[in-house]
């Protein structure tokens, strides 16, 4: 009992968190590099979940993929009440956390590593792969962490958009719900505590990742010579040459 809905979470997951990882990097990076008209509203409605009840959001994802939507009209594709729509539910309620968590990273990236870079003749995509994401990476994969972990969680959006079919649809979150309300609380304690072990693994990582970057932001400098020695060391335009011909 508690192996099938533990299953069917982790696979609606996976492909969550791949959904997340590619359209929160990418929308991270657009935040973090662009700028357009609007682009205060694209950030506030995407960070909408956050705020907005699941049910809310699951009733807006009932608006947008059933009866009368585009999805459903013009594409033909009936995916409500799948584990399909349990996976779109959760990468909805999760990607903020990614988005703001890559875009916060790439912007502490500083300037002038990337203008260095540029003068050494790399192109942008070039200093993106290179530069930028090797230098945020620790907050891209924390903000993706803390994703995986939302969207392994869900339950409201999810109960709306895909119900609670055992087998079929019935995530863990949802597995938990109905076995309080059948009184079956050893089941359920099971259960909980494999979502609390899966959980605080994932918050053990995120903080590991917040320790080791300060731990290497704030090294003591012995002496004024060392600290020239350094700083002549991590001057931009040689880190730049250096992340370059790795």
């Amino acid at each position: 009992m508690i192996w099938t809905p533990l299953i069917l979470s982790l696979q609606v997951t996976v492909v969550a968190s791949s959904l997340i990882f590619v359209l929160g990097l990418g929308l991270g990076i657009v935040l973090a590099r662009t700028r357009f008209p609007g682009q205060i509203f694209v950030s506030t409605l995407l960070n909408l979940p956050l705020v907005l009840p699941p049910s809310v959001v699951g009733y807006l994802l009932l608006l947008a993929l059933g009866r009368g939507s585009p999805v459903k009209e013009w594409l033909g594709i009936d995916i409500l009440f799948t584990w399909q729509a349990a996976a779109i539910a959760s990468t909805v309620v999760a990607l903020p956390l990614m988005v703001e968590s890559t875009r916060a990273a790439i912007a502490n990236v500083s300037p002038e590593l990337e203008y260095a870079a540029r003068t050494l003749g790399s192109s942008e995509l070039e200093l993106l792969w290179r530069i930028t994401i090797p230098i945020a990476y620790r907050g891209i994969l924390a903000g993706f962490s803390l994703s995986v972990a939302r969207g392994l969680g869900e339950f409201g959006a999810t109960l709306m958009v895909a119900g609670s079919i055992p087998g079929r649809t019935q995530t863990l979150p949802l597995a938990i719900y109905d076995a309080v309300q059948m009184q079956r609380y050893g089941l359920a304690n099971g259960m909980v505590l494999i979502m609390s072990a899966i959980a605080l693994a994932i918050l053990w990582w995120v903080r590991h990742l917040e320790s080791v970057q300060a731990h290497r932001t704030v090294k003591p400098i012995a002496n004024h010579h060392d600290a020239d020695r350094r700083h002549s060391e991590a001057t931009p335009p040689l880190y730049a040459e250096r992340c370059l011909h790795r």
